[in-house]
């Protein structure tokens, strides 16, 4: 215990010797922030976190007052292969602009600011997880990439509850092209048979309490793909956490 004492005091030194040097900014305005990870006070007015009243399965903020426990329409009509599903930001220009420069842009340290946010999101779910799985990157365009975003936050989350990190559970073993830029049904077909639970994660797996983690929730698609294959590998319950997700305009 005195040696983790120890190597924290020396980490916390390091790191207070590099914000000297190299003060914190906000990953989106570029602003000097108090500490790495947070955001300037004027991003953080232009945030939109979702807040009740939403689906009780989905996590869709709803626009009007409704009882608990209340399902969306698209619930109603279609369930889905998960328990249910939260995200801490609506996803629009501000959340979009932090999220891309955490993606695609090197500023992985955009993963302190949503760490908290997302153990809000996550308060139910988190707390009784065995394991925390990422969306996972085809091998190819991780190289291209350097990292996955999605592993980011889930060791990140992993390391501030009880459950294990587990990222090579579900693999993408077809190299899909982006989603941007179809349709929901394509969508949907782009990522059909993209992901496969290894065998050695089969037992792992067995009867598990899984939260599948990944940046943005927008169609579902590529979400319900990966819950349907852990399902069907023995997973035993599946929760969906997300940085931010898509609201459709009224």
């Amino acid at each position: 215990m005195q040696n983790l004492q120890y190597w924290e005091s020396v980490k916390n030194r390091v790191g207070q010797a590099v914000d000297i040097v190299l003060p914190p900014r906000c990953v989106v305005s570029g602003e000097i922030v108090d500490r790495q990870g947070a955001v300037s006070a004027k991003v953080w007015r232009d945030l939109h976190f979702v807040a009740s009243p939403i689906c009780d399965c989905c996590g869709y903020p709803f626009g009007f007052e409704v009882a608990d426990k209340t399902l969306c329409a698209s619930c109603l009509s279609d369930p889905t292969p998960f328990k249910s599903a939260r995200a801490a930001l609506v996803y629009d220009d501000t959340s979009r602009d932090m999220i891309l420069k955490f993606k695609h842009g090197d500023k992985t340290h955009a993963v302190h600011a949503f760490i908290p946010w997302l153990k809000r999101a996550g308060a139910e779910m988190l707390p009784d997880a065995d394991l925390i799985i990422p969306v996972p990157l085809h091998r190819w365009r991780l190289l291209k990439r350097r990292y996955n975003q999605a592993a980011l936050i889930a060791l990140y989350l992993a390391r501030q509850t009880n459950a294990l990190y587990a990222p090579d559970i579900l693999l993408r073993q077809k190299a899909t092209q982006t989603q941007g830029h179809l349709s929901v049904k394509d969508r949907a077909q782009n990522v059909k048979n993209a992901f496969v639970v290894p065998e050695k994660g089969i037992a792992t797996l067995k009867d598990k309490k899984v939260v599948l983690v990944d940046d943005v929730y927008t169609t579902g698609a590529t979400i319900n793909e990966c819950c349907k294959v852990l399902h069907k590998a023995g997973a035993g319950q599946i929760d969906v956490l997300t940085v931010a997700r898509v609201v459709r305009p009224e």
